[in-house]
């Protein structure tokens, strides 16, 4: 589904619906399209859903990791005029909300991670020592879901650019260590927001254990699991996504 993007300042965003704000965050190799599922069906029950383009590859190359990704998250909300919203995020996009939400504890009123980073991530298996070949990377970002067909050409193009443009090589490596160093364990204990945990059974880039150590680990937590399910549910099971996401709005938010 194609929605219009609307150009601010430094800001690329998408917008729709009237009502609490659900602030949406991508991956560090996704895109806004993976949520047009939970874009199309929230936006038209109640809420307020945005999703911005994180700049992954246009910040300077030292500044960009988790922490001013996170910046960016607070000065985009106030440019929208938000004070309280609700956090979703998926792999990178679930660690800067993470990190965002132990910096602005005020402003965020709910977490919703699925397949996030910020204890333990195998990036998509590894290094890509072959990132020239088009087969390799097809394989690698099939591997990403547990039904291969998820990964359409249009995915796998987008990933084979990204990783054989430098720059963009460069800041996603860089990312990435900052992924690591940035581990959330000793910060979750003291997050208290309300915290929906919705994670595939076969998940390998952040496996089932992450998502039990999620649990355990933030105190208002609730943890939901969809079978024969990688690493991005709400492309998978968008409408398992969407019931799971909206009974657990309903009964906290």
């Amino acid at each position: 589904m194609k929605y219009t993007l609307k150009k601010e300042k430094i800001y690329t965003y998408q917008e729709s619906g009237k009502g609490t704000p659900l602030i949406i965050l991508h991956g560090l190799m996704g895109n806004l399209s993976n949520f047009d599922g939970v874009f199309s069906h929230f936006s038209n029950i109640g809420y307020r859903v945005i999703m911005p383009e994180l700049p992954l590859y246009s910040l300077p190359l030292l500044k960009t990791n988790v922490k001013n990704l996170s910046s960016f998250v607070k000065n985009f909300a106030k440019h929208l005029g938000l004070e309280k919203y609700i956090l979703i995020g998926n792999s990178l996009g679930g660690h800067v909300a993470l990190y965002h939400t132990t910096l602005n504890p005020e402003n965020v009123s709910g977490l919703v991670l699925t397949g996030s980073s910020g204890l333990y991530e195998n990036a998509m298996g590894g290094s890509y020592p072959k990132r020239g070949d088009y087969e390799y990377i097809k394989k690698k970002t099939q591997d990403v879901f547990y039904d291969p067909k998820i990964a359409t050409k249009e995915v796998v193009d987008d990933v084979f650019e990204t990783l054989n443009n430098r720059s963009k090589l460069i800041r996603t490596l860089a990312i990435a260590k900052s992924a690591i160093r940035h581990n959330m364990s000793k910060d979750l204990p003291d997050m208290k927001q309300p915290t929906c945990l919705l994670w595939g059974k076969n998940d390998s880039v952040t496996p089932p254990e992450v998502a039990e150590e999620f649990h355990k680990l933030l105190p208002n937590s609730e943890l939901y699991w969809f079978e024969k399910c990688g690493h991005a549910p709400m492309m998978e099971h968008p409408k398992q996504f969407n019931t799971y996401l909206e009974a657990w709005l309903k009964k906290h938010l």
